[in-house]
Protein backbone atom coordinates (compact mmCIF):
# COMPACT_ATOMS: atom_id res chain seq x y z
CA UNK A 1 0.00 0.00 0.00
CA UNK A 2 1.12 3.53 -0.73
CA UNK A 3 0.65 5.61 2.43
CA UNK A 4 1.51 9.16 1.42
CA UNK A 5 0.94 12.17 3.59
CA UNK A 6 0.29 15.70 2.36
CA UNK A 7 0.16 18.81 4.56
CA UNK A 8 -1.07 22.30 3.77
CA UNK A 9 -0.02 24.96 6.29
CA UNK A 10 -2.46 27.85 6.73
CA UNK A 11 -1.45 30.88 8.80
CA UNK A 12 -3.89 33.72 9.46
CA UNK A 13 -2.81 37.29 8.75
CA UNK A 14 -2.32 38.11 12.44
CA UNK A 15 -0.22 34.98 12.99
CA UNK A 16 -2.36 33.88 15.93
CA UNK A 17 -3.75 30.74 14.28
CA UNK A 18 -1.91 28.03 12.38
CA UNK A 19 -3.79 25.14 10.80
CA UNK A 20 -2.04 22.07 9.42
CA UNK A 21 -4.48 20.45 7.01
CA UNK A 22 -3.48 16.81 6.57
CA UNK A 23 -4.63 14.71 3.61
CA UNK A 24 -3.63 11.25 2.47
CA UNK A 25 -2.84 8.52 4.98
CA UNK A 26 -1.62 9.02 8.55
CA UNK A 27 0.11 5.87 9.79
CA UNK A 28 2.51 4.86 12.54
CA UNK A 29 5.28 4.86 9.93
CA UNK A 30 4.74 8.41 8.68
CA UNK A 31 3.26 10.35 11.63
CA UNK A 32 6.76 11.48 12.62
CA UNK A 33 6.84 13.69 9.49
CA UNK A 34 4.37 16.02 11.22
CA UNK A 35 6.61 16.60 14.26
CA UNK A 36 8.91 19.28 12.75
CA UNK A 37 5.94 21.06 11.15
CA UNK A 38 4.09 21.19 14.46
CA UNK A 39 7.25 22.29 16.28
CA UNK A 40 7.80 25.11 13.78
CA UNK A 41 4.17 26.22 13.97
CA UNK A 42 4.24 26.34 17.78
CA UNK A 43 7.25 28.66 17.82
CA UNK A 44 6.08 31.19 15.21
CA UNK A 45 4.60 33.97 17.34
CA UNK A 46 3.67 32.85 20.84
CA UNK A 47 0.93 32.48 21.85
CA UNK A 48 -0.21 30.85 18.62
CA UNK A 49 -3.11 28.42 18.36
CA UNK A 50 -2.04 25.34 16.38
CA UNK A 51 -4.60 22.93 14.92
CA UNK A 52 -3.70 19.70 13.19
CA UNK A 53 -6.76 18.97 11.05
CA UNK A 54 -7.04 15.26 10.20
CA UNK A 55 -10.68 15.42 9.08
CA UNK A 56 -9.73 15.43 5.37
CA UNK A 57 -7.36 12.45 5.61
CA UNK A 58 -8.31 9.37 3.60
CA UNK A 59 -6.97 6.94 6.21
CA UNK A 60 -6.03 7.52 9.86
CA UNK A 61 -4.60 4.84 12.15
CA UNK A 62 -5.66 5.23 15.77
CA UNK A 63 -2.22 4.18 16.96
CA UNK A 64 -0.65 6.91 14.80
CA UNK A 65 -2.88 9.54 16.45
CA UNK A 66 -1.80 8.25 19.86
CA UNK A 67 1.89 8.41 18.94
CA UNK A 68 1.47 11.90 17.51
CA UNK A 69 -0.34 13.12 20.63
CA UNK A 70 2.35 11.65 22.89
CA UNK A 71 5.15 13.22 20.85
CA UNK A 72 3.46 16.63 20.89
CA UNK A 73 2.65 16.54 24.60
CA UNK A 74 6.08 15.32 25.71
CA UNK A 75 8.43 17.38 23.52
CA UNK A 76 10.91 18.84 26.05
CA UNK A 77 12.09 21.51 23.60
CA UNK A 78 8.63 23.10 23.50
CA UNK A 79 7.78 23.49 27.18
CA UNK A 80 5.83 26.69 27.73
CA UNK A 81 4.70 27.02 24.11
CA UNK A 82 1.16 26.92 22.82
CA UNK A 83 -0.87 23.71 22.98
CA UNK A 84 -1.74 21.70 19.89
CA UNK A 85 -5.29 20.73 18.99
CA UNK A 86 -5.87 17.54 16.97
CA UNK A 87 -9.07 17.65 14.92
CA UNK A 88 -10.47 14.22 14.02
CA UNK A 89 -13.60 12.82 12.42
CA UNK A 90 -16.00 10.98 14.73
CA UNK A 91 -14.91 7.69 13.13
CA UNK A 92 -11.37 7.24 11.86
CA UNK A 93 -11.45 6.59 8.11
CA UNK A 94 -10.25 3.18 6.96
CA UNK A 95 -7.89 2.77 4.04
CA UNK A 96 -9.76 2.25 0.75
CA UNK A 97 -9.19 -1.04 -1.03
CA UNK A 98 -6.42 -1.00 -3.61
CA UNK A 99 -7.54 -1.52 -7.21
CA UNK A 100 -6.86 -4.93 -8.72
CA UNK A 101 -3.70 -5.08 -10.80
CA UNK A 102 -3.79 -5.77 -14.51
CA UNK A 103 -2.47 -9.19 -15.31
CA UNK A 104 -2.27 -8.71 -19.08
CA UNK A 105 -0.68 -5.81 -20.87
CA UNK A 106 -2.59 -4.35 -23.76
CA UNK A 107 -0.69 -3.67 -26.95
CA UNK A 108 -1.59 -1.59 -29.92
CA UNK A 109 -2.40 -3.57 -33.09
CA UNK A 110 0.66 -4.12 -35.25
CA UNK A 111 3.08 -3.65 -32.37
CA UNK A 112 5.81 -6.28 -32.50
CA UNK A 113 7.57 -7.63 -29.46
CA UNK A 114 11.33 -7.92 -29.75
Amino acid sequence: MDHKLSVLVQVDLDGRYVRLLVTGCLTEANQHALHPLIRRARTLIPPVTVSVDLTAAEHVEGSAVGQLRTAVDHDPTLEGTSPVELLLSCALPEHPEAPARMTRHLRAPGWLAA
